[in-house]
């Protein structure tokens, strides 16, 4: 399942984690339990904001989606993962980590990055998260 939205960086994590509440939301109400853990895909960024997909796995498709919301399938090919732990505060910490190493390995990252919550974003603290971020390569 997918939602689609953008956030400006002052507001992103309470955004991206509105629209999870809402693709949850939409689930249960269809009785559709998750097949994995949720990711936010970051399809664009720039200094204001950023645009993204907010997705969880499903293993049946949903009928009568809402506004904004789509079935697709899920990225593939070569990537790098990260593991962030702690507030979300602090993940522009993870993604210099994240540029550095690239430049060191001469590494190039598509235009694309994915967060994967391991710890539930919805029922977690802020200061608990743990988060993959996967880094597909060209």
């Amino acid at each position: 399942m997918i939602l689609k939205g953008s956030a400006n960086w002052d507001n992103a994590f309470e955004t991206l984690v509105g629209s999870l509440k809402t693709l949850s939301g939409f689930l249960d109400k269809q009785g559709i339990k998750p097949a994995g853990s949720p990711l936010i895909v970051y399809t664009s960024t720039d200094d204001a904001g950023f645009t993204y997909q907010a997705e969880i796995p499903v293993d049946q498709e949903p009928k009568n989606l809402a506004r904004g919301m789509s079935v697709g399938t899920s990225p593939e090919g070569p990537t790098l993962k990260f593991v962030h732990r702690g507030s979300y505060d602090n993940m522009d910490n993870t993604y210099e980590a994240i540029t550095n190493h690239l430049d060191d390995k001469k590494q190039e990252a598509k235009d694309t990055f994915i967060e994967e919550y391991v710890t539930d974003p919805l029922t977690t603290t802020e200061d608990k998260l743990v988060i993959n971020v996967f880094v597909p390569l060209k």
